[in-house]
């Protein structure tokens, strides 16, 4: 019974969540671009075809890996402290591959069904600008970041454990995606994911690959900016993941934005003496600041840790020996300099 219990308990491994994302890319790449292809890329079917695949997806793999399904999301997820860069990197892999086994799989299915037509090297709801876009290359760079800007905003905003309607997170997130294509569609074909620009533009001719760096590079900045400016702006619901984030190392300048990366074990245990906020409880819970004994601060190389701001500040001065005392200086007893070692 007790190994019965462990099993359905036990958090899923680091291959069952790539193998969620890749498996939900893949479905992602087969309804959403089939839609497009099947349909002429009609704005309001292929627009709801992708939004509700997300939905599908997120609800039946959100548990497991989160339902990223796109590297824009898991380069915002990780600026935003959900997810490590080392685990982002691995997404991004999987969800690369999911593409490309859904473009083969679409690509069979045109062929074989012989759908319209389709040859090798026709468009088969690639993205494009230019001669394969309504749509200038500048406009097709600043619509995709904006797109996606606003598509993950939504997405780490809804996941944000603070919001009570986070079960109903993956019918936010496909609302979204849908809203964004019915911008996009008639523009850019709407990329707003590498992974799914990537997965159909091999089998849809030079023009497609020629525009696809614009669908790689323009959906990460805006994925990048919405994981970066939501934490700045609206804070955090508990302690980042470690690895995720912007660098928040012991070589923090003073003046350096606070509150942006996992902090190092050093600001953690100012943390924990200091009462700051633990991290989030099971069930989406949030402890309050618990009310601890004042301690002596952390010091290294003449700079000591503000808990407050969050930042280095030039170290306050021990008071100077007195006459009466030949021993010179010491600390009051009961308190400790905590004196920081060197980085190694």
């Amino acid at each position: 019974m007790t190994e019965q219990m462990t099993a359905e308990t036990a958090p899923p491994t680091l291959a069952q969540k790539l193998a969620a994302e890749v498996v939900g890319t893949a479905v992602l790449v087969i309804i959403g671009c089939g839609a497009a292809y099947a349909t002429g890329a009609d704005v309001v079917a292929t627009g709801l075809a992708f939004g509700i695949t997300i939905v599908m997806m997120a609800y039946a793999f959100g548990r497991i890996s989160g339902g990223h399904f796109n590297p824009a999301v898991s380069v915002g997820a990780a600026l935003a402290g959900r997810i490590s860069w080392k685990d982002t990197g691995l997404y991004a892999a999987a969800q690369v591959v999911g593409a490309l086994i859904g473009g083969v799989v679409l690509m069979l299915i045109v062929l074989t069904g012989d759908v319209g037509g389709w040859e090798f090297g026709d468009p088969l709801a690639s993205n494009g600008w230019g001669d394969s876009g309504n749509i200038e290359l500048v406009g097709a760079l600043l619509l995709e970041i904006v797109l996606t800007f606003i598509f993950v905003m939504v997405i780490v905003g809804v996941t944000d454990d603070r919001n009570d309607t986070v079960a109903f997170a993956p019918l936010a997130i496909g609302l979204a995606l849908a809203a964004v294509h019915f911008v996009g569609i008639n523009l850019t074909g709407t990329s707003v994911n590498p992974a799914r620009s990537i997965g159909v533009a091999w089998f849809s001719g030079s023009d497609a690959l020629i525009a696809l760096w614009v669908f790689i590079v323009a959906p990460l900045i805006g994925g990048a900016a919405a994981g970066f400016l939501y934490p700045l702006v609206f804070g955090r619901s508990g302690a980042p993941v470690p690895g995720s984030g912007l660098p928040a190392g012991a070589a923090t300048p003073v003046g350096a934005v606070p509150g942006l990366g996992a902090p190092d074990a050093f600001q953690q245990q100012w943390n924990q003496q200091s009462g700051g906020y633990a991290a989030p409880q099971q069930g989406g819970g949030y402890a309050a600041p618990q009310a601890q004994p004042a301690e002596q601060p952390i010091i290294q190389d003449g700079w000591q840790w503000d808990p407050a701001a969050q930042q280095w500040i030039p170290a306050q001065q021990p008071p100077a020996p007195q006459a009466d005392e030949p021993g010179g200086w010491a600390p009051p007893p009961g308190e400790h300099t905590v004196v920081r070692p060197p980085d190694a």
